[in-house]
């Protein structure tokens, strides 16, 4: 059997090519484009379907040699929320049958869809084109529905049973990690044989060790001082208010630490953040620390990094995360990360190597793990060399290897069962 030539990766309700840290656009992205980009490397053309945000989009881009992004209308440009895509879902399935019909029979060798919205379109792709679907969650329904934060909305019942379609269906499923493969079994009652894990990776050339001052003078940070940052979408999911109120409860024990403190937030409002944009900034008012607290809208990956760079410390806060993306790239700048000890992060975050884990979401809890990394300059340098070599274990040619592995398994599976 010829091994994968062309594949059609589907990333409907956001497109790879938008900037992360807004919107809907986070790690999902970023892991889409990588993954595309080292993929294409190897020789593979990668064509990403994706739903036309604007009018302005053209329908085809070439985002890099071997990727092409395809933009398909499907539904108004603007204004539907993920929660109304799947109305959409015919027409965009549709269109990827259309695109993929003006080519010879055979054009694809396999499919990887991205979120249940794309695993529905891919497991219609799957049948018509007799190849096999790999499939990625990304986030699960069950398991965020588990760990909502205060007045984040459940995930609807279609969502539920949409996954438990796509899992179904899939001849492979790809977790970011252990954990993730166990809910998939545990929750969805997925086949053990037909998950693997692929850990994601880091672009390791653009999150690298850059001193904390050149970082800082880049970004016209003051050079001294205590740097705690806070970067990904707006929403509460992410925890951002749990580092707010860490903040507010550190600055009671150690009124002292204000003049020396800044907390920027770099990203965007997403998700449910949507219904109230600037529910934090109030939030840092009626805290009273709205002084030390600064917001920076999204920034490339380049900028990015150097934010990374310039913190003392990066909190990953969130409820859940399948990996936690920010923890990784963080750590590969040589930055220590303070993660809740949820989801992906336990596999990201090496807890006290690279890192500390903060179980439950509770302001002292957080503030006293700030301050325990803050007050202890030896910790922090041993945290920071952890870090490092945490992050080495996470790269995107690995990701992209061990993807391709997949790829191969499920079409060697799919013809099996024919």
């Amino acid at each position: 059997m010829e091994k994968v030539r062309r594949l059609a990766m589907i990333s409907l309700h956001t497109s790879p090519l938008d900037q992360p840290g807004t919107g809907d656009a986070g790690g999902m992205n970023v892991y889409v484009i990588e993954l595309a980009k080292r993929l294409a490397r190897r020789g593979i053309e990668v064509d990403i379907f994706t739903r036309a945000t604007s009018s302005l989009q053209a329908p085809v881009v070439p985002a890099f040699d071997g990727v092409t992004v395809r933009h398909i209308h499907a539904g108004p440009f603007e204004g539907l929320t993920k929660h109304e895509l799947p109305a959409q879902l015919c027409v965009f399935a549709r269109e990827v049958l259309r695109a993929e019909a003006a080519h010879p029979v055979g054009h694809y060798d396999a499919v990887h869809s991205h979120y249940w919205l794309s695993g529905q379109v891919g497991a219609l792709a799957r049948d018509r084109w007799g190849v096999p679907l790999v499939h990625t969650m990304h986030t699960m329904a069950k398991v965020k529905n588990a760990a909502l934060a205060a007045g984040d909305r459940p995930e609807p019942v279609a969502r539920l049973i949409g996954e438990e379609q796509v899992v179904d269906a899939a001849d492979v499923l790809i977790a970011n990690t252990d954990l993730e493969a166990r809910q998939l079994t545990e929750l969805y009652d997925a086949h053990p044989a037909r998950v693997e894990v692929v850990h994601p990776g880091v672009d390791l050339d653009v999150f690298r060790p850059i001193s904390t001052g050149d970082a800082r003078r880049q970004l016209g940070l003051a050079p001294q001082g205590d740097v705690v940052l806070f970067a990904g979408r707006i929403q509460p999911l992410k925890g951002p208010d749990v580092l707010l109120r860490a903040v507010a409860a550190l600055l009671e024990r150690r009124p002292e630490r204000r003049s020396r403190l800044l907390v920027p937030v770099v990203g965007g409002p997403s998700g449910s953040g949507l219904d109230k944009p600037q529910a934090l900034a109030q939030l840092a008012r009626d805290l009273h620390i709205d002084d030390v607290v600064r917001f920076v809208p999204p920034v490339s990956q380049a900028e990015l990094a150097t934010w990374y760079a310039a913190a003392t410390v990066v909190a990953v806060p969130s409820y859940n995360e399948s990996f936690g993306l920010v923890a990784a790239e963080a750590q590969a700048t040589g930055t220590p990360v303070l993660a809740a000890a949820v989801g992906g992060l336990t596999t990201v975050v090496n807890d006290g190597v690279s890192g500390l884990l903060v179980e439950g979401h509770g302001a002292q809890d957080w503030a006293g793990a700030l301050l325990r990394v803050l007050d202890d300059p030896d910790l922090r340098v041993r945290l920071e060399a952890g870090a490092l070599a945490q992050a080495r274990s996470f790269s995107w040619d690995a990701t992209a290897e061990r993807t391709l592995a997949v790829y191969e398994l499920a079409r060697t599976r799919m013809r099996e069962s024919v």
